[in-house]
């Protein structure tokens, strides 16, 4: 497979780097979409969240698909704590509010991968694993955040598994692959039946 046959509709390092990890050559290109705009508008309408990711991946893989040559993945990742939604921190203190709204609770990360072709969804699959928070102190939450800088910022639940996030959780329910927002088993195998990697 040449890296043209194949785009991730992302600017997702960590879903570049989970493909590239794997022997998927692709190219990365950033939609450009008012995702906060669309999302404030599923919102309004009281889309169910999970819906909500689904739309957006769809929404990002159309957009760069259409016009182009080969098949284009989109993926979103939202984090729902019953009815509530959350997206990534804006800063610092808003991390920490999610952190005590998410501690000693399970929430679920929607987790929705696309592939869309000549402009058209081909292929769907939403994951959600469960993730139970531990109950966490003001000042464990401070000397987290501390630690963890900025980084996880770019992340809807101000965490990261693959390094000191882990130390919040208690359990956790569901593919590794789709907490970091890739759910790459299911994808890897759509991409063998559509031959674009060894089977």
């Amino acid at each position: 497979m040449s890296a043209p046959d194949l785009i991730l509709a992302s600017g997702s390092a960590s879903r570049r780097a989970l493909l590239a990890n794997a022997g998927v050559p692709a190219e990365a290109v950033k939609p450009l979409i008012d995702e906060e705009s669309i999302r404030n508008g599923m919102r309004a309408d009281n889309m169910p969240i999970r819906d909500q990711a689904m739309q957006l991946a769809e929404l990002k893989a159309v957009k760069i698909s259409s016009g182009r040559a080969g098949l284009v993945i989109g993926g979103d990742q939202m984090l729902s704590l019953g009815p509530r939604a959350f997206d990534k921190p804006k800063d610092m203190a808003d991390a920490r509010t999610t952190l005590e709204a998410l501690s000693g609770q399970s929430h679920h990360l929607e987790t929705a991968i696309t592939v869309a072709e000549h402009g058209k969804i081909v292929w769907r699959h939403l994951a959600r694993p469960k993730l139970t928070m531990r109950p966490l102190s003001a000042e464990f939450i401070t000397a987290y955040l501390a630690g963890a800088g900025e980084e996880i910022l770019q992340t809807v639940g101000a965490y990261q598994l693959e390094s000191s996030g882990i130390q919040l959780f208690s359990s956790i329910e569901g593919d590794y692959f789709s907490i970091l927002g890739l759910p790459l088993l299911p994808l890897l195998d759509y991409l063998r039946v559509r031959q674009l990697i060894d089977t």
